[in-house]
């Protein structure tokens, strides 16, 4: 059975016109639910009594909850338990812009990259797109405050569980739904190319981040099995395509792994693979996790990288670190209920 969240404006639409409502009510539907906050659809006035009664009938009211949560100064983490007793995790991160939150997308991932806690722990299934946006919606009420930002980077592969994630993008870019602005909204993806192809034909202006992590096809077909099935030369065929297309200017993700992809043949290999893109390269200090045996890269190195990057004509940032006191590798907190 469908969630009352799981449907964007457009699929309630759908909806209301196959049971010969006017589709206008789609928008006073995603006005109930986002803005009174009103999940009993026995109690929307604006409805008839027989359309009330078969929207209540037909669609799950159910939620999840928050069972965890650890933070630190800028940081909060999240963990949340489902109806089927699984857990996602979320992570709230305060920059001087505003709040983003780091949302899940599935229970698990099958991606299985070798450096990544999420991974670890297999795909058990994708979420609902509802599942999705009460991750958001949970937070705020736990803050009192507004989201500014997401992004679909946490546990799982967002592209694996491409529709949910659309709707779910739909309704918090939906300014009657959760009202944040799609150039707000950042998808990461390891690369699933038949994916990024389709999602490049979407009327969406969100941000597209390619989880890359490596210089070379060899080491990255050794640290992300993707890379096996979408090689590297294939990804940056479809990356320039992409880019042609949406004119939109795309984050490349570098995790900085200890004497694994941090030394300057690496950097001098990555500007040789980005030269003249529309891209900018986002290095990440490596999240250390006791299951996994990579260390982070050290200060000085990261520098280095960066500094040959930047000299390389590559634009590049070092991403701040959140969470450094609490389980910060995506995935940490789930592992720990699991085990």
């Amino acid at each position: 059975m469908k969630h009352l969240m799981d449907l964007s404006k457009d699929s309630w639409t759908s909806y209301f016109e196959s049971i010969g409502e006017k589709k206008f009510k789609a928008t006073q539907v995603i006005e109930w639910l986002y803005d009174k906050k009103e999940y009993n659809p026995l109690n929307w006035t604006n409805f008839k009594n027989e359309t009330r009664e078969l929207i209540n009938n037909n669609f799950s009211k159910s939620f999840i909850k928050i069972v965890r949560k650890e933070e630190d100064d800028l940081t909060k983490k999240y963990l949340f338990e489902l109806e089927d007793n699984n857990h996602v995790e979320a992570v709230l991160m305060e920059h001087d812009y505003g709040l983003s939150v780091c949302v899940s997308s599935q229970v698990g991932c099958n991606m299985s990259c070798s450096f990544c806690e999420s991974g670890r722990l297999k795909k058990v299934r994708n979420l609902s797109t509802f599942e999705m946006v009460e991750e958001i919606l949970l937070i705020e009420d736990d803050i009192k405050r507004r989201i500014s930002s997401v992004v679909i980077m946490g546990i799982g592969e967002p592209l694996d569980n491409y529709d949910n994630v659309i709707e779910f993008i739909k309704i918090i870019n939906d300014d009657k739904g959760i009202a944040i602005g799609a150039r707000h909204i950042t998808l990461s993806t390891c690369g699933i190319i038949p994916k990024i192809k389709e999602l490049m034909n979407l009327p969406l202006q969100i941000n597209l981040a390619i989880s890359l992590h490596a210089s070379n096809n060899e080491l990255r077909s050794k640290i992300m099995p993707i890379n096996k099935v979408y090689s590297l030369s294939q990804l940056m065929l479809t990356l320039d395509e992409y880019i042609e297309h949406t004119n939109r200017r795309v984050t490349i993700e570098y995790v900085m792994l200890n004497n694994v992809n941090d030394n300057e043949e690496n950097a001098k290999e990555l500007i040789k693979l980005l030269h003249g893109k529309n891209v900018y390269v986002n290095l990440i200090p490596y999240n250390e996790t006791s299951h996994i045996i990579y260390k982070k890269s050290p200060k000085d190195r990261i520098m280095k990288f960066y500094d040959t990057l930047k000299k390389g004509g590559i634009n590049v940032t070092i991403r701040k670190e959140f969470g450094s006191k609490i389980s910060a590798a995506c995935g940490q907190l789930r592992s720990k209920e699991v085990k």
